[in-house]
C-alpha cells in the first residue's frame, strides 16, 4: 500500500465564498446557493423548474451557475413577505 505525501497531492482551489454574493455578476456554485439560502440542492432545482427560483446559467455541458445579483434579488423578495 502507497502512502501520499501532502506535498505531492494537488492543491485545491479555494471554495468560493457567500462573499460572492455582494458581486451582482458573479457567478455562484451550487454550494454557494445552498449556503446562503438554506435550501437543498433538490429544492433549489425544483423551485428553478416551477419557475419560482431564479435560472441557473449554462457555462458549457457540465458548468451551472447562478448570478449573484438573481439570487439576492429573490433573497429580499423573500423577507420582504
Amino acid at each position: 500500500m502507497h502512502s501520499v505525501s501532502t506535498t505531492s497531492r494537488q492543491k485545491r482551489p479555494p471554495l468560493q465564498t457567500v462573499q460572492s454574493l455582494h458581486i451582482p455578476e458573479a457567478l455562484l456554485k451550487i454550494q454557494t446557493v445552498i449556503e446562503v439560502t438554506g435550501l437543498s440542492e433538490s429544492t433549489i432545482r425544483r423551485k428553478v423548474a416551477e419557475g419560482k427560483f431564479p435560472m441557473p446559467v449554462r457555462d458549457g455541458n457540465r458548468c451551472t451557475r447562478w448570478v449573484a445579483g438573481s439570487v439576492s434579488n429573490w433573497l429580499r423578495a423573500k423577507g420582504a413577505k
